[in-house]
This record gives C-alpha cells, sequence and structure tokens, in this order.
C-alpha cells in the first residue's frame, strides 16, 4: 500500500525536472537527460587504463562541470597546461601513504614556466589574492563535482591577483610535489595574472 502524500513539490529547469514528494516517507526523483552526458572540464583520454593497483585510487580527475552550472566551462586554449594532462596520474602505496604516479610528460613541467586557467579558491580574505587554490571546475556551483587533488593547484603570486568567479590565467614556475604535507600535488610560485 502507498502512503498517502501530503505535499509534492515539482521544479523544472530546462530539460531536467526535480520531484519531492513528502507523506509518510520523503520521495526525491531527479529526471535529466543532460546528466547522463556529464561535461567534463578537462574529459580524460579515451581508453584511460584500470588502476595498476586493486583498491588503490587512481585519482579523480578533473571533476565534471554540470550543464546547470553558472559559471561557463573552462575555454579550450592553446596557451595554457591542459587539465587533462595533469588529473592524468596514477597513485601507488608508498610506506602506508597513497601518493602520486606522474607520467614523465607531467613531471617534464617540473621547474619549467606554465600558465594555467582555472577557477580560484581564496585562502585567504579580501579582493585581492596572493595564495589561492587553482581548480579545474568551480567551486562554487552546487552541480559541479569536484576532482582530487590532482584537479586542485596551489598558488602563490608576486602580486595581488584580483579575485574572481570566472576562469583566470596564472602564469609561474610550475612545481611537481613529491610529498606535501597537505597532500597538494602541484604548486606555482611566482605567479602572474594574464588576460
Amino acid at each position: 500500500m502507498t502512503p498517502p502524500q501530503l505535499f509534492t513539490f515539482v521544479a523544472r529547469r530546462g530539460a531536467c525536472t526535480v520531484r519531492v514528494a513528502l507523506g509518510a516517507l520523503v520521495a526525491v526523483s531527479v529526471a535529466c537527460p543532460a546528466w547522463s552526458q556529464p561535461t567534463l572540464s578537462s574529459p580524460v583520454p579515451a581508453g584511460a587504463s584500470a588502476p595498476p593497483h586493486p583498491g588503490v585510487p587512481s585519482g579523480q580527475g578533473a571533476g565534471v562541470h554540470s550543464p546547470l552550472s553558472p559559471f561557463a566551462p573552462l575555454p579550450k586554449r592553446e596557451d595554457v597546461v591542459a587539465w587533462s594532462l595533469l588529473t592524468d596520474i596514477t597513485t601507488k602505496v608508498d610506506n602506508k601513504r597513497i601518493v602520486p604516479v606522474y607520467p614523465a610528460p607531467v613531471a617534464g613541467l617540473n621547474q619549467k614556466k606554465v600558465r594555467l586557467q582555472g577557477f580560484m579558491m581564496p585562502l585567504e580574505p579580501g579582493e585581492s589574492q596572493r595564495h589561492f587554490l587553482l581548480a579545474s571546475v568551480p567551486m562554487t556551483c552546487s552541480f559541479c563535482t569536484p576532482g582530487g587533488p590532482e584537479s586542485m593547484v596551489e598558488v602563490r603570486t608576486a602580486k595581488p591577483v584580483k579575485y574572481k568567479l570566472e576562469a583566470v590565467v596564472v602564469e609561474g614556475t610550475f612545481h611537481v610535489l613529491q610529498n606535501d604535507p597537505y597532500g597538494l600535488y602541484y604548486r606555482i610560485t611566482s605567479a602572474v595574472g594574464v588576460e
């Protein structure tokens, strides 16, 4: 026997529908054709292999940028390092820790001057930032699924960069980290904002 429904709420946005029914139980159903084909901020290359060690995560990738996001995905640019390169890593267990294993193209970026685009996650108060994380998807969007540590880069700038919700581009010295105490995989130092 189905319990009586006291209240039903239906919300629609484009082709997506959310239905909440309140009765003796709460039932929530979501139908969104766009979610069956998520838009990746930086697609993982086709044919990516399974983790080399069963039970050890290989990374979570760049994250998923929802088509419902109020923020545009990162535009394709030839002058920046692609997130698909930075997120194409594996991991291994070393002394009871899960550590990243960088492919040669990523390891080759160490100590090189690079440009990277992404979404700012401030680590300090204020309109201008000298220390922040740059992420492959916007962290302010409740529809966007963040990736793992391979989808974020710690940035330390030479001069403050104005905080924006939209994507920014920075240029600086790239560091591929081996044993960061905060679990970060990448860092850019002496960075400057680029238009």
